[in-house]
């Protein structure tokens, strides 16, 4: 990594340990890394000697204002020093990185993107449902539940449908789902900290998905709805959805010294 570009590395959502090889090498040779709210603090094993700036986002809290992370960003790169910008799940999904990309272009200082892995794929891999399925679920969207303006919307544009940052609407999302044309039965599944050894998720319908609000409320969520929601039987049919819930599996523990040496 040159001293000249800014490098921003997916760390992936929950488990330090589902950072890239490629993202892991940047950490072990970064100076200066700023990091988002919901990054594994485990990543600091990989950059030990390293200056951390906390300039985390999160929904309905106080938090770093973008203008902010942006300037600091140009500034810490002007220092010459080798500097990660680390962001939770994958950098281009839901990350602000059109902003953070346009203010070092517009600064003249170049840019370059590790990609990682996106709580929607981690919400599958915990639930073991593929997001696309053969013949039934051919498409998938990834949508913020929440605009920039704070309104709660919900469409039905793919066989599967997965809205991030829907923790604390789940009831309001139900109804919307209704009004956006998903009939009632429809299979929900809810994921929070995906990722993570606590996640937990809960199965539903489109009519009953208030009732998750109360397991997954003041965690990050991620709502699958369609085709990826639906689970399956040992013999690959689908299974009829029910209210269970499903705590998180414990991912590896600790980082490995492989991942950068």
């Amino acid at each position: 990594m040159s001293p000249q570009t800014v490098l921003f590395v997916s760390a992936g959502p929950g488990a330090a340990d589902l950072i890239t090889v490629r993202g892991a090498r940047a950490l072990a040779a970064a100076e200066v890394v700023l990091f988002d709210a919901l990054t594994d603090p485990a990543l600091r094993e990989l950059a030990p000697h390293a200056e951390w700036i906390d300039v985390g986002k999160r929904g309905f809290c106080d938090s770093t204002k973008q203008t902010a992370i942006n300037a600091a960003l140009v500034k810490q790169a002007r220092t010459g020093r080798r500097i990660v910008r680390l962001k939770g799940g994958d950098a281009s999904i839901f990350g602000r990185l059109e902003e953070e990309l346009i203010a070092l272009h517009e600064a003249g200082i170049a840019s370059e993107v590790v990609p990682g892995v996106t709580a929607a794929i981690a919400a599958a891999a915990h639930l073991q449902r593929p997001l696309t399925r053969r013949g039934a679920g051919r498409s998938v969207s990834l949508t913020t539940a929440m605009t920039k303006d704070g309104d709660l919307q919900a469409a039905r544009s793919a066989d599967t449908e997965v809205f991030y940052m829907a923790g604390r609407q789940l009831a309001a999302l139900g109804r919307k789902l209704l009004e956006a044309g998903w009939p009632a039965d429809t299979p929900v599944a809810a994921v929070s900290r995906a990722g993570c050894a606590d996640a937990l998720s809960s199965d539903h319908t489109v009519a009953e998905l208030a009732a998750a609000s109360l397991l997954h409320r003041g965690r990050p969520t991620v709502v699958t709805v369609g085709a990826g929601a639906q689970a399956l039987t040992s013999a690959g049919r689908f299974a009829p959805t029910n209210s269970t819930i499903t705590p998180g599996l414990a991912p590896h523990q600790g980082l490995t010294r492989s991942l950068i040496d």
